[in-house]
């Protein structure tokens, strides 16, 4: 009995660690936005060595008396994945060896001058904003607001961007950032643009993944529709124009269509509309015709586990704010069909989104 009983107790402790853990996830969160704020990511990379803690309190000008508490920061960081720390062997008379911090895979793709740069993923989707609708969540479901988003803000999230320019702008900063690591899982399968002359990105923003492609192929015509306050006065080029609109009210014609990112916003019956006029918008299969959406597919029984969380992260982001989704393969086959499409094809990538071929 005792054995048993000291089993049932350690199990007990466990699941206690468990929960503890998921109460506290948060700090991680807000430990990375603090880390970028102070621009640490930088600092340890300008530095060209790994640096010390004495070093980077100096570096950030801040009082000595706050180096316990940036230690702190610094160590869950450390813990996290996003720093590591390294050795140093500077001071051979120090009984103890000290320790800098060095940038990891991640931290790397914080830098401000790199082209993969996310910090302003990091500050937008941690914005105040976005994290207070988490406390109407149990009186959404209860309630009847159309998303936690309405419920705690009074209106809903596309009203609220009209209203707030800097949040937008700080959200397309954030997608603009997110479209430059996108590009590159575009640009390894680049041979899905080599038969096509005109090419429109639907929702596609200030245009980062369209001039990529646009680079790639300067024979080609390519177009970015958004709304009208998003691509005005953008530079445009030989190849590449920009165009005010409403996706659910008129595409342009072109031998293809690529959407990133931009249906998981949208619920069912808004991406069916959406579909639809795309399939107006492209020639037959025959013709040529094909729309290519690069889109999360959620595969929670066969990918790694990790992978399936974040993405199952960004489907419950995607429910608090806007009412869209992230869908599994039968989920989006049965958009295609309700749309008019006859066919499609899923190439995994080794990112969150996978590159979805659809025909007419």
């Amino acid at each position: 009995m005792e054995v048993d009983q000291g089993h049932e107790n350690s199990e007990l402790f466990k699941a206690q660690c468990k929960l503890y853990k998921h109460i506290y996830y948060f700090i991680e969160s807000m430990s990375l936005k603090c880390a970028v704020q102070l621009g640490i990511p930088d600092i340890i990379h300008k530095h060209n060595q790994p640096i010390t803690l004495p070093q980077l309190v100096s570096a950030l000008d801040i009082p000595v008396s706050k180096a316990n508490f940036l230690q702190r920061l610094m160590r869950i960081l450390v813990h996290s994945g996003v720093f590591d720390t390294t050795k140093m062997h500077e001071n051979q008379e120090e009984e103890e060896e000290e320790e800098g911090y060095v940038l990891t895979s991640s931290s790397r793709l914080l830098l401000i001058d790199s082209p993969t740069n996310l910090s302003p993923a990091v500050i937008a989707m941690l914005d105040p904003v976005l994290m207070s609708p988490w406390f109407s969540l149990g009186e959404w479901i209860q309630g009847k607001d159309s998303t936690p988003f309405e419920a705690y803000h009074g209106m809903s999230f596309w009203e609220y961007g009209k209203r707030n320019i800097k949040f937008i702008n700080n959200l397309n900063k954030a997608m603009a950032s997110d479209s430059q690591l996108v590009s590159l899982v575009v640009k390894e399968h680049m041979e899905i643009f080599e038969s096509v002359d005109s090419l429109v990105d639907v929702g596609g923003g200030t245009g980062t993944l369209a001039r990529s492609i646009a680079d790639a192929y300067p024979h080609m015509k390519c177009t970015v529709l958004d709304l009208p306050q998003v691509v005005a006065n953008l530079p445009e080029s030989e190849n590449l124009k920009f165009v005010g609109g409403d996706m659910f009210k008129s595409i342009p014609s072109a031998d293809a269509i690529i959407i990133k990112s931009v249906l998981l916003n949208w619920s069912d019956e808004d991406c069916i509309k959406i579909l639809k006029r795309c399939r107006v918008a492209i020639p037959s299969k025959d013709e040529g015709g094909k729309l290519v959406l690069v889109e999360m597919v959620i595969n929670d029984k066969k990918d790694e586990h990790e992978l399936t969380k974040t993405r199952l992260f960004v489907d419950m982001e995607m429910m608090l704010i806007c009412n869209g989704r992230g869908r599994n393969e039968k989920e989006w086959r049965k958009l295609f069909l309700e749309a008019g499409f006859s066919h499609y094809k899923i190439t995994a990538t080794s990112g969150l989104n996978s590159i979805i071929m659809v025909y007419p």
